[in-house]
Parts: structure tokens; C-alpha cells; sequence
């Protein structure tokens, strides 16, 4: 059994280590000196710290599984383009068969596929593969009929079990770790990806769980190296000194973990491109200096990206794909006045345009259906197809402003903000921002990061009315979304 920071024994964690998935771990909100200890002080947290932690977090994954299956009984498969993509895969071919408009399974309705025009009845998919290397075990013994929706409704019940993780290392009151690992189960749009499970929400699943590792391995080096001896002041965003009481072996173990969360970080990378601007988080948390933080950092990220501009050469002879460029000119755009022909597919411009979208945009409203709420045909409040704000959606973001203003104080809460900051603004560069979508759907890029802010406003401030009423909108409008999402057939 590790020791830890935050254990009654008082024992620092061992040198380099990370600490087990389920087991005692460190907090860093009972770690930093800028911040007050809070052990188990609620009655809910006084409760669960009977209970071993392995059992909640596995009982949270069950439950997340339930819910996520349960909440969309009809996972048809409509769009399962990285089904097509193994099986291309499995066949010898980077292209998938395309358009398929006869047998039992079909694909002419696809969008977001490129004609290979050097291969007639072939076509090539401008997402990353990683997606599709998940599902190709399964397609190997199913083939086409593999449920990758229900195959992402089980992997985002996963991620639950991950975001437990990653929320004790950030505080010691099980309660509190219970509320906002709910919160990013049932009060974000995961829980909208992981039901709906189509193409492009299945790629948000696989990312978010790469990304909460990677963010969980940089913390846990963050505390095992200030446990080995690191200056308190490490905890804000001054340079830590190489030297010190920490040792050598400890620089050598958290370079590893440093390298390993760069790793995890690039392969999410491989489902969701944007997700590589949160690298910065590396830079800023960890074991070891900032510089040896910074290449370490790179260094993991970037074989998966080469192994990605690999595969690019292999399918289209060019390092960065150009189907999407190609998508951008002949995609349907729902609403043409977001739409600018001769701007970018990653455009600046659109940032402007796109971000008051993401933060608040409303639902439609219906005074004509009366009070038919939820009537399939005339609700009076529907989420608007292109997207609803995430303030609106998501209520309990909001309890990370006092957080955030630690940002020159606190490396942890700086590099959060940081990461959710420059992965919001690429994904707002975007020329599509999604469609037929409840909430903003590229937010999942970045709930990795968020939950760091997030987790440790709500350790400071406990299980009050504020944090339990926000936490609680935030699963109720979510349902209500995943609700219409499935009824509409989105």
C-alpha cells in the first residue's frame, strides 16, 4: 500500500510513484500550502470514507454504465464511420467502401467522407484513427454489425471511473469527490456523448479518457515530487529549483510520468486534434523543472503525432490530412450565415462568431406548443440544434471562478485554466461547430482540464447550498438535453 501526502499515517508518497488506480492517494488540495486541509469534514464524506474506495468508484462505473445505456435504448448505428474504418483496416485498405447503398449495412448517407477519386467505391474519413483502432477488436469478430454506440455509451462509464480518479488527488473529502465526479458524469455534455455514441461523440469519449490519465499522472508526480522534499512555494507558479532536498531518483521518476502523461495526451490527440493545446497543463504541473517538464512533455506527445502525420502520407500522400478542407467546401451547413467560404477551416475569425455560441447560446423557445414541454412534436423548450451555451448547460462551471482567481498563485489552478482557455479557443476556430448537438460538444475536449478548477473550488468551499443547487441544475438539464437528443433522433 502506497503512503501519501495526505494519509493519518503522514508518510510522503514514494519517490516517482503515482499511486494505485483506486487506493490511497494523494490530494493536492491537503498538499498545497495555499490551500486549507479539508479532510472528510461533510457527513456525506464522514460516510463514504467507510466505504473502500474501489467499491465507489467501481459503483460509480456501473451506475454511469447503466445510465448512459439505458438513457438511449435505441443505439441504431446510424453513423459508425470508424466501424467502416476497421473494417477497411481489416481488409487491407485505408479507405472504407463507400457510398454502400445495398446489403445489410449501408453508408450512402454518410457525411463528413471524401470520395477517393484514384479508387472509385472508396472513400477516405478526415477524423483521426485512434477511434477506430479502439473498435477494431470488436469489428474483427462482429464486422459491420458492432455497436459502437453502445461500445461508447460502456467506454464513457469508464471515464467516470477516471474522473474519480483524477478527483481524489485533488481533495480528501469523499463527498466532495462524489459531487463533482457526478457532475462530470450526469451535469456535463459527456454523458450526451457517451448516450448518443455516434462517429463524432464516440471520438469525444476516447479523448476524455486519455486526457483525465494524462491529467491524473501529472498531478500525482506534482505531489510525489513536493512529498520527496520540493520548496512549499512549489505549489505557485515561481521556477521550482532542481536542487533542494528532492532527489535524483525522484527527477528520474517524475520525468517518466511526465513523458507518459505527454504520451496519453498524444494518442488523444489520435480521436481529437484539439485536445494537443492542453499539452501546456505539462508544462506548468509535474515532477522536475518547467524545462525538463516542457521536453518531456513534447517528447511524449509527439511520436503519437508522427505516427499520425504516417498515416496521413499513407491514406492521402500529405502529412496533415486534407480531407477536412475538402468537407469544409461541400459539407451541408445548417445555418450559412456561420458559414464563410473564404475563410479557413481554422480561422481566427470565427472565434468572435463561434464563442458567444459556446458560452450562451438558448434553446429554442415555442410559445405556440403551450405548455407541452416535452412533447416530441411541439415542445415549448427545445435545445437548439446548432448548439446550447455552456453556462446553460453546464450551471456548475461556474463554481471554478473563485479558483481561478489563484491563477498567479497556484501552478495547478493556472495550468487548468490555461489548458480549458487555448483548447475553447481552437475548438472556436472551427469552421463547423457541430449540428444536431445538445450543449457544445467540443466542451468535452477540454472537461479534462475544467475539473481541476472545478473540483478544487468546491473542496474549498465544501458541500454548501450554491455547490449542491448548481451540481444539481447542471444533472437536470442534462437530462432534459439527452432526453430530446434521443427523441429527436439526433
Amino acid at each position: 500500500m502506497h503512503g501519501s501526502i495526505a494519509t493519518d499515517a503522514g508518510r510522503p508518497t514514494p519517490v516517482g510513484a503515482a499511486g494505485p488506480a483506486w487506493g490511497p492517494a494523494p490530494r493536492y488540495a491537503d498538499a498545497s500550502p495555499r490551500l486549507p486541509r479539508r479532510g472528510p469534514t461533510t457527513r456525506l464524506g464522514l460516510r463514504l470514507n467507510e466505504i473502500p474506495p474501489r467499491t465507489l468508484g467501481l459503483a460509480l462505473v456501473a451506475v454511469a454504465a447503466l445510465v448512459y445505456v439505458v438513457s438511449n435504448p435505441l443505439h441504431d448505428d446510424l453513423y459508425n464511420h470508424f466501424v467502416w474504418q476497421a473494417d477497411a483496416w481489416l481488409h487491407g485498405r485505408l479507405a472504407i467502401a463507400f457510398p454502400v447503398s445495398s446489403g445489410p449495412h449501408q453508408n450512402s448517407y454518410f457525411q463528413d467522407v471524401v470520395p477517393d477519386p484514384g479508387h472509385p467505391g472508396l472513400g477516405l474519413l478526415p477524423f483521426p484513427p485512434l477511434p477506430a483502432l479502439a473498435l477494431l477488436p470488436f469489428v474483427a469478430i462482429l464486422g459491420l454489425a458492432t455497436p459502437a454506440s453502445l461500445i461508447a455509451a460502456l467506454l464513457g462509464a469508464l471515464d467516470v471511473g477516471l474522473a474519480w480518479r483524477l478527483c481524489r488527488r485533488l481533495a480528501a473529502d469523499r463527498g466532495v469527490v462524489l459531487i463533482t465526479t457526478m457532475f462530470f458524469a450526469f451535469g456535463t455534455v459527456a454523458w450526451y456523448a457517451a448516450a448518443i455514441g455516434t462517429t463524432w461523440f464516440l471520438a469525444h469519449v476516447v479523448a476524455v479518457g486519455l486526457s483525465l490519465l494524462a491529467v491524473t499522472i501529472a498531478i500525482d508526480a506534482d505531489l510525489a515530487f513536493r512529498g520527496a522534499g520540493a520548496p512549499g512555494r512549489s505549489a505557485g507558479l515561481e521556477r521550482v529549483p532542481s536542487s533542494g532536498t528532492a532527489t535524483g531518483s525522484h527527477h528520474l521518476g517524475g520525468g517518466r510520468a511526465t513523458f507518459i502523461a505527454g504520451l496519453l495526451l498524444g494518442f488523444a490527440t489520435l480521436a481529437r486534434l484539439t485536445v494537443i493545446f492542453g499539452l501546456p497543463f505539462l508544462f506548468l504541473v509535474g515532477g522536475g523543472t518547467w524545462r525538463s517538464r516542457l521536453v518531456l512533455a513534447v517528447v511524449g506527445a509527439a511520436i503519437p503525432l508522427v505516427v499520425l502525420a504516417g498515416y496521413n502520407v499513407a491514406s492521402t500522400g500529405q502529412p496533415f490530412s486534407p480531407a477536412y478542407a475538402t468537407i469544409a467546401r461541400i459539407e451541408y451547413h445548417p445555418e450559412p450565415a456561420l458559414y464563410h467560404a473564404n475563410w479557413g477551416v481554422e480561422d481566427v475569425r470565427y472565434i468572435p462568431q463561434n464563442l458567444p455560441l459556446a458560452l450562451f447560446n438558448p434553446p429554442e423557445i415555442r410559445p405556440e406548443c403551450g405548455l407541452a414541454l416535452l412533447d416530441p412534436n411541439c415542445g415549448t423548450v427545445r435545445p437548439d440544434p446548432i448548439g446550447m451555451g455552456l453556462i446553460l448547460v453546464s450551471p456548475a462551471y461556474l463554481l471554478a471562478l473563485p479558483a481561478l482567481r489563484r491563477l498567479r498563485r497556484d501552478r495547478v489552478v493556472a495550468a487548468g485554466g490555461l489548458a480549458v482557455m487555448l483548447i475553447g479557443l481552437a475548438d472556436a476556430a472551427h469552421f463547423s461547430q457541430g449540428w444536431v448537438q445538445f450543449g457544445w460538444r467540443f466542451s468535452n475536449d477540454f472537461v479534462a482540464f475544467a475539473l481541476v478548477p472545478v473540483t478544487l473550488a468546491i473542496a474549498r468551499m465544501g458541500l454548501n447550498r450554491r455547490v449542491l443547487f448548481l451540481v444539481g441544475l447542471s444533472i437536470l438539464v442534462n437530462l432534459w438535453g439527452v432526453y430530446w437528443g434521443v427523441t429527436l433522433g439526433w
